[in-house]
């Protein structure tokens, strides 16, 4: 998928104000941002769910919103919550609901994932907590083995057991088909096994964009001692994610080539101790906390 400058103004609140989305087909893309960031208005805009009031989005090859209904027999949706109208249903009965929209519904993959997920077709989803509803409804996205999973913040209502429930099913799904995941959160950590890009959305723009490998590798933090006073060193705009500083010591989060980094450090007169690498989560946070700083 593909948004190029798309906008969208809902009420009083301008939730995406410039998204440039890029999701590889057959990707695990996160899409990082705190509450407010304009991740669920993201992610309804490129189901053609929401009609952006400026920009363009493009989903399986197919334009919005005029191929939206494409779009959506395609796509399998999780969303954060459980609409109202919704809770009198058993089970079994919002299988039956879904497979009605899709001709590519598998009843008996259906069953296998309510049995992996430990759910039965009998229950209301009234009756069960909020994190196994939303293991019904991932039951449900599955099931028709679409092309494009959406996910609303996974890790919201899930408690351990549900999510370790959740992720192992979606591991082995995406070891079988060619999807590609959308998921939307402010904490990536759950996802770390899956996701192979990230995105962090910061006042409806995307801050920074690019496949986890890459993140890894040129994301890191140095810490080391400067002289006082110290002028900085000359490194590219933008490439100091973080500053942190505790007298002469210093811990840096630098985005760049680690050689150059440490040489512009070092040329400066600082004497660099420790370079370190940051976990997905961390690089994820470390990158959100930046746009937010700046």
């Amino acid at each position: 998928m593909e948004t190029h400058g798309v906008r969208v103004r809902l009420g009083g609140r301008t939730p995406l104000t410039g998204l440039d989305l890029a999701v590889p087909a057959g990707a695990a893309y996160a899409l990082v941002g705190a509450e407010g960031a304009g991740k669920t208005t993201a992610l309804r805009t490129v189901l053609g769910l929401v009609r952006p009031d400026a920009g363009t989005v493009q989903v399986l090859g197919e334009p919005l919103p005029q191929g939206g209904p494409a779009v959506r027999a395609q796509a399998g949706y999780v969303a954060d919550r459980t609409p109202a109208g919704l809770l009198a249903l058993r089970v079994g009965e919002l299988l039956r609901h879904h497979a009605a929209y899709f001709p590519t519904w598998d009843g008996a993959y259906a069953e296998r994932c309510l049995h992996r997920l430990g759910l039965s077709a009998g229950v209301r989803l009234r009756d069960l907590s909020a994190g196994r509803r939303t293991l019904a409804h991932l039951a449900a996205a599955l099931a028709h083995r679409p092309a494009l999973l959406v996910w609303d913040e996974p890790a919201a209502a899930l408690d351990p057991v549900a999510r370790a429930q959740a992720f192992d099913l979606l591991v082995e799904h995406v070891s079988e088909t060619n999807v590609t995941l959308l998921l939307a959160t402010d904490a990536v950590y759950e996802a770390g096994r899956l996701v192979d890009h990230v995105g962090v959305l910061h006042g409806g723009r995307l801050r920074a964009q690019l496949p986890v490998d890459d993140l890894r590798e040129r994301l890191r933090v140095y810490r080391f001692e400067a002289p006082e006073p110290w002028p900085g060193a000359a490194l590219p705009a933008g490439a100091v994610v973080a500053r942190r500083a505790a007298g002469r010591e210093r811990r840096w989060t630098i985005w760049g080539d680690e050689p150059a980094v440490r040489q512009g450090l070092e040329r400066a007169g600082a004497v660099v101790r420790d370079v370190g690498t940051l976990g997905l989560d961390e690089a994820a946070l470390a990158l959100l906390a930046g746009a937010e700083e700046r």
